[in-house]
C-alpha cells in the first residue's frame, strides 16, 4: 500500500509539473512527444488527493504493527522495545507518516510541500524494510549473516 501511495505521488508531482509547463506555453518538455500521456491522466489534484487517502488509511495499520510487535517482542524477549534498528526505523517511519498526515489535516498542506514530505516519509519506509535488512546488524537484519 505504501508502494501505491508512492506511485500516486509520482505521478501528482509529474502531472503537476506537466500542468505548469503547459500553463507556461511550453509544449514539450523533458518527455517529449510522450508528453500527450500525461495529458490523458486525471487532474494533479485526484493523484493528490489518492495518495493521502491511501496513506490515511495505511498509517492505522503500520501503527498496529508497532504496537503488535511490541507486544510480541515483550513475549519473546522480556522488554517491549529494545532500539532495536528495525524497531527503531519503524518508528522514525511512523512519524515522518504522522507529520506527514499531520501537515495535511491540520497545516492545510496540499501539493508539492505534501508530496515531498510523502516521498521522504517513503524513503524512510523504504530503508527500513530493505536498507536495515542489508546494511545494519541487528536482531531483525541479515547484515551480519
Amino acid at each position: 500500500a505504501f508502494y501505491a501511495a508512492f506511485i500516486a505521488t509520482a505521478l501528482y508531482l509529474g502531472k503537476d509539473s506537466y500542468d505548469r509547463r503547459m500553463a507556461e506555453g511550453k509544449a514539450t518538455g523533458p518527455l517529449g512527444t510522450s508528453a500527450s500521456i500525461w495529458r490523458r491522466l486525471p487532474a494533479a489534484s485526484t493523484f493528490d488527493k489518492l495518495s493521502y487517502r491511501i496513506n490515511a488509511i495505511v498509517f492505522p495499520l503500520w501503527t498496529f504493527t508497532i504496537v503488535a510487535g511490541a507486544i510480541w517482542a515483550e513475549a519473546a524477549w522480556g522488554k517491549y522495545w529494545e532500539w532495536d534498528p528495525k524497531e527503531t526505523w519503524s518508528f522514525i517511519t511512523w512519524v515522518f507518516y504522522a507529520c506527514y498526515l499531520h501537515a495535511r489535516a491540520t497545516a492545510g498542506w496540499k501539493g508539492r510541500k505534501a508530496a515531498y514530505l510523502a516521498l521522504l516519509a517513503f524513503a524512510c519506509w523504504l530503508f527500513n524494510y530493505y536498507g536495515v535488512n542489508i546494511f545494519v546488524t541487528g536482531k531483525h537484519s541479515y547484515a551480519g549473516v
